[in-house]
Order: C-alpha cells, then sequence, then structure tokens
C-alpha cells in the first residue's frame, strides 16, 4: 500500500507532457485517474494503455477556459469513482514574446488557461472537497515566475498570480481539510514550445528543451511525493529544473 493507492485523481492537460506522465505514474502506483483535455482522441489511447496495464482510467474532454467542462471532468469522477482526492491543474500555453509586440490576445489566451483554468478547477473541486472533509490541489506552475527573463514578462505574471492564488487557499485552508502543492518546473522535454507563435523564439526554446530539459517523467514523481504524504502534511511548493539550467 501507498499512499496514492486506491485515490481518485482528476488531470487536466493529460493528453501529453507532464499531465501525460503523471497520469500514468499515479495509475502504476494504484490511482484511479481521470484525464482531461482537448485532444479526446489522445486521451483516449492514454486511458486504454493504462487499462491493459491493469489500472483504472477515464477520460473527459475538458478546455480549461470553459468553467463547464471542469465540472463535468469533477463530475465524471464522482459519478464514476464516486469522489475525488486530487485535482492537478496541469494545463498551460506559452505564448511568450516581448512585451512590446503587444499580444493581446496571446495574453489573453495564457490568462484564460494558466489562470481562470486554475480558478474553474477550484470552483468545480472546492464544494466537493469540503463535503468529503479532504482534498487536494496540485498546480503546475513554472520557474518562469521565480526567475523573470524577457519574452516570458506575462507568462511568468499568469503563473505568479496562480503561485498567489495557492498560497492565498493555503491560509484559508489551515483547517486540514485542503492541501495545496505548486510544483514549479523549469526546462521540461514536453510539447508546450507548441504554443508559441514567434517561429525563431519557438526554435530556440526547442532546441533547449531537447537539448537539456528534464524528462516529463521527473515532474510526476515530484508530484506524487507531493500526493502520498499523509494527511496531516502538505508539500507546499516544489521547484523541480535540469542541474544544467541558470
Amino acid at each position: 500500500m501507498t499512499g496514492i493507492e486506491g485515490k481518485v485523481v482528476a488531470i487536466t492537460g493529460a493528453s501529453s507532457g507532464i499531465g501525460e506522465a503523471t497520469a500514468r505514474l499515479l495509475a502504476e502506483r494504484g490511482a484511479r485517474v481521470v484525464l482531461g483535455a482537448r485532444r479526446v482522441e489522445r486521451l483516449d489511447d492514454i486511458a486504454l494503455e493504462i487499462r491493459g496495464h491493469g489500472g483504472e482510467a477515464l477520460t473527459c474532454r475538458t478546455d480549461v477556459a470553459r468553467s463547464v467542462d471542469l465540472e463535468r471532468l469533477v463530475g465524471t469522477a464522482i459519478d464514476q469513482f464516486h469522489r475525488l482526492d486530487v485535482l492537478v491543474s496541469n494545463a498551460g500555453i506559452s505564448k511568450i514574446g516581448p512585451i512590446s509586440d503587444l499580444d493581446v490576445d496571446g495574453w489573453s489566451s495564457m490568462i484564460d488557461v494558466n489562470l481562470r483554468g486554475v480558478l474553474h478547477g477550484l470552483a468545480a473541486a472546492l464544494p466537493i472537497f469540503r463535503r468529503q472533509g479532504h482534498g487536494h490541489f496540485v498546480t503546475t506552475v513554472s520557474t518562469a515566475g521565480l526567475k523573470i527573463v524577457p519574452t516570458m514578462a506575462v507568462y511568468a505574471a499568469t503563473k505568479n498570480a496562480v503561485r498567489t492564488l495557492m498560497e492565498g487557499l493555503r491560509q484559508e485552508s489551515t483547517d486540514g481539510v485542503v492541501r495545496t502543492t505548486s510544483i514549479s518546473p523549469g526546462f521540461v522535454d514536453t510539447q508546450l514550445d507548441g504554443s508559441i507563435d514567434d517561429v525563431e523564439l519557438r526554435s530556440r526554446i526547442r532546441r533547449d528543451m531537447t537539448d537539456f530539459g528534464i524528462a516529463p517523467a521527473a515532474v510526476a514523481r515530484a508530484i506524487a511525493f507531493a500526493i502520498e504524504q499523509p494527511d496531516d502534511v502538505e508539500i507546499g511548493d516544489i521547484t523541480i529544473r535540469p542541474t544544467v539550467q541558470g
């Protein structure tokens, strides 16, 4: 038995990268997972593989910018598994570039997904956690919010807004019912670069990810570590990056 076995975990952004790796690892350790993302066919393939290895997995098309989709994701966990122990808010996009580009649409998209998407998850799951008497929010933030660099200011702002949100919720939840964990990855070899519109910048980020980005499974192990702790232990923040990242 582990602190993960039997837990019901819903994961957004589960069709690739950190979300997919987390779903696979938690299912391997005995969790029942509900996978949410926009790419349903990809989700179904992952769930099929998890079930083929003896795990339990469901899928739910989820666009985190839509509150009704988060309600449906949480509802799927409740309807099928009768509770929700953990919500991993992992979906994110990176419309990075100089502020002087004035990419208002890109800024809005990052706010919708990176910040509003987390808020939608809180709104959907918090009443369930309170009713159950327990629950855990795990949120993927970023080292971009710890070291502010050119071209990433607005992206970092959305991530730091989430960091602030999680700390506020933590301070409002000292009755022991709700746990919060913020995971700040550095360069991870994922498909996050695919949301960058600037071709040259996207190429540079892709090169860095390939050259020294850590595997998504490394972040998944950090998430699992936070989840498996006893209910009276809260891992508030984890920063995980390549050893060569500046």
